[in-house]
């Protein structure tokens, strides 16, 4: 199994529940307002509609006397399953309080949406870091690191498209049977889900700046401040004011970015004369981490200095479990990836010898893949998902979407929410977190 994303039983308490020989099929009336509300909450909660209606019914007949009064306007066809008889004791109930039973079902819904709230966001006890990287240029990490952000910050009262579940032999099954097939998956495997609502910082650790002219920001000015005098123990004032949020009416507040300077090209000698080097991005992130769940790092193509502080602020830190901190290592289904993998992970398995730390691997996403290019892709697909550690965590597909996005400046979650590389990045999103 490729991405194990969400339980099996989670799965299927959240799917359509299937007539039975137990429950009985009911037909009524609910403003469109109130379904979505009670979608969005039953999914908050992990548990499926018609437990929730069935205790909401149960809960507003134990009252003494009906709630009040719910607008129902434009209420449309809505269809539930019941146990036996709780229908008929709920239009008795309703009858005697002289309340319609559109108006009686509305009460009850709008009291268990009252009795199970919104739950609260499940925020790491440690900000999680988490280091975008390979040596080899082109692959996408910046790509990968502005969707990743994207999907860990969207907002956990609305439901966006994820692949929930997907198995590789399946992408390759059908790969092989149907060329010219889209590598994403099957519409089978797309749930919808409450965003994670995570508060994330993006920064743009690449003097390419990439990342920040992706999502529309313009790199600093190499006469000011940027990370790089952070790091070399040269600042010019506090690193909060470089700060920019990213589509706020998207993300909520929650996604911001570090944006890249040029000077970046002169990190590593300018390194070269810090004291313990190697904590130098540590150093100068360490005063923001209260602020972020999650700060995600889009590394350089290099193995200098530079990617050396990256992969020591990666580490696993006291107290944190293993896996929440680590290496992203993003790589595409061709052979030169696999060259720039073993330099990568041999300069990360020395730097773990050298100063005995653990930087634990999060896995290895597979970008712009496209199963069209034949055996060259298959055949490298297959040998990233052979190497079990770390494992394949995303399979992303060379489609338009991201191009597009990159072209117009925007966030691809933003800009293209219900392409299948969208849902790609919520799935990757969950198999990380």
């Amino acid at each position: 199994m490729l991405l194990s994303i969400i339980d099996v039983s989670m799965v299927s308490c959240m799917s359509s529940p299937a007539t039975s020989s137990d429950r009985e099929k009911v037909v009524s009336k609910l403003p469109g307002w109130l379904r979505q509300n009670l979608k969005i909450r039953t999914a908050q909660h992990g548990i499926d509609i018609q437990s929730a209606v069935e205790q909401g019914i149960s809960d507003w007949c134990g009252l003494a006397s009906a709630t009040a009064p719910v607008d129902t306007a434009g209420a449309d066809s809505f269809s539930t399953f019941l146990p036996p008889g709780q229908w008929e004791d709920f239009r008795r109930v309703a009858a005697d309080r002289g309340v319609s039973l559109i108006q009686g079902l509305a009460q009850s819904v709008q009291l268990w949406l009252d009795t199970n709230p919104a739950p609260d966001i499940e925020r790491p006890s440690v900000t999680r870091r988490i280091i975008v990287c390979n040596q080899k240029g082109g692959v996408g990490k910046t790509a990968i690191t502005a969707g990743l952000g994207e999907a860990l910050a969207e907002d956990s009262d609305v439901l966006h498209a994820v692949r929930v579940a997907k198995a590789l032999a399946k992408a390759l099954r059908a790969s092989d049977a149907h060329p010219d097939a889209p590598p994403a998956g099957d519409p089978l495997d797309i749930e919808n889900l409450p965003g994670l609502g995570l508060r994330v910082l993006l920064v743009d650790f690449d003097p390419q700046c990439h990342l920040s002219n992706q999502l529309g920001a313009a790199p600093l000015p190499m006469s000011g401040d940027s990370l790089t005098n952070h790091m070399a123990g040269d600042p010019k004032g506090d690193l909060r004011d470089l700060i920019v949020s990213i589509d706020d009416s998207t993300f909520g507040g929650r996604l911001h970015l570090l944006p890249a300077c040029n000077d970046a090209f002169l990190l590593d000698v300018r390194l070269s004369a810090v004291r313990a080097r190697e904590a130098a991005l540590e150093r100068a992130l360490a005063p923001l981490e209260a602020d972020y769940d999650v700060i995600l790092v889009d590394c350089p193509p290099s193995l200098g200095l530079s990617m050396d502080a990256a992969a020591y602020y990666g580490r696993r830190r006291d107290g944190e479990s293993p896996g929440q901190s680590g290496a992203l290592i993003v790589v595409q289904a061709e052979d030169s990836s696999a060259d720039a993998y073993e330099l990568l992970t041999t300069q990360i398995d020395d730097l773990r010898g050298d100063l005995q730390v653990d930087i634990d691997y999060l896995g290895i996403v597979v970008n712009l893949y496209d199963s069209r290019r034949g055996y060259i892709a298959t055949s490298s697909l297959q040998g990233w998902v052979d190497i079990k550690d770390p494992r394949v965590v995303g399979l992303i597909g060379d489609l338009k979407e991201q191009k597009e996005a990159v072209r117009m400046k925007q966030p691809l979650l933003s800009y293209a929410p219900k392409s299948q590389q969208a849902i790609g990045m919520r799935a990757l999103a969950r198999e990380i977190v």
